[in-house]
């Protein structure tokens, strides 16, 4: 087995940037390292939910004013919905992966998004009515509700950070399994995280 260190770095280079498993195989044989694709592909999955669950300890608290939009993800030849959100400097709040772009899934991500991070005084969102359905379900449960605004060029922010997203997706043509694309687009998110210093590196 190879040292773990090793691992790290090809998992690393995997989700950081736009390279394929085959190019990663090439790159290592190039330092004398044999790595079949599959095996970087397998660790990818294993190591990680691991590495995700740690920066999340660590991960800056966010701004009040949330930019929230989706981007398209192909998961076995289907269309699904990478849900992200962005505050008003840039910084990541959360993201999620549904199968479907409605109502229950916004709200899910909503959820998601509150509980990991302060609740937002405000949510700038596109023109969607399911976006716009969940947000209405979430302040139906809440004292002070969470103030909605539909203004489209606020949302620019958010939707220029969805582009190091796509362009990392892009050599993995497509996804087959939606486990693994989740696992795959948390990594490539915790990498974009990282080189934003979204990280509080003063954290123990």
């Amino acid at each position: 087995m190879l040292p773990l260190e090793i691992m790290l770095v090809c998992v690393r280079w995997y989700v950081a940037y736009p390279l394929s498993l085959r190019n990663l195989e090439e790159m290592m044989a190039e330092r004398g390292i044999a790595v079949d694709h599959s095996t970087v592909h397998r660790w990818a999955i294993k190591l990680l939910p691991v590495l995700e669950k740690a920066f999340r300890r660590c991960k800056r608290p966010v701004g009040k004013s949330w930019r929230v939009d989706e981007t398209y993800i192909k998961v076995k030849g289907q269309w699904t919905y990478l849900y992200r959100a962005v505050d008003k400097t840039g910084n990541t709040v959360d993201f999620l992966l549904r199968a479907r772009r409605d109502e229950e899934a916004a709200r899910r991500y909503f959820e998601k998004a509150i509980d990991q991070n302060r609740v937002p005084e405000t949510v700038t969102i596109d023109r969607s009515g399911a976006n716009l359905a969940g947000l209405h379900a979430v302040n139906a449960e809440r004292e002070t509700p969470i103030k909605i605004r539909q203004i489209k060029y606020l949302n620019n922010i958010v939707e220029q950070d969805h582009r190091t997203i796509k362009r990392r997706t892009r050599p993995m043509l497509g996804f087959k399994i939606f486990r693994c694309a989740w696992i795959l687009l948390s990594g490539i998110e915790l990498l974009h995280m990282i080189a934003k210093n979204d990280m509080n590196a003063s954290h123990p």
